[in-house]
């Protein structure tokens, strides 16, 4: 199926704002560009586990996928506070 077409500028302005935008991709030309990862070992007491499973739950994915995600938003708030220095 082929995908929608808009401008670059549309889909920029959607992507940035969080706008599902799949309906323009291509997924079957897609590529995963192949970045390192680097082990990080972090220790929680049981009751923050217990509400970072709960919440993963809610969102239907693991808990590393959780962490890596606020970890992720929380970082994009730190650059934008940064540039807006």
């Amino acid at each position: 199926m082929k995908p929608k077409t808009i401008s670059a500028e549309e889909f920029d302005r959607m992507f940035d704002d969080g706008e599902d935008i799949s309906e323009y991709l291509d997924w079957s030309t897609a590529r995963r560009l192949e970045v390192p990862a680097k082990r990080v070992n972090v220790d929680f007491p049981g009751h923050i586990v217990s509400k970072l499973d709960r919440a993963a739950q809610r969102r239907g994915v693991s808990r590393q996928a959780l962490i890596k995600m606020w970890i992720v938003e929380h970082l994009d708030n730190e650059a934008k506070l940064d540039n807006a220095a």
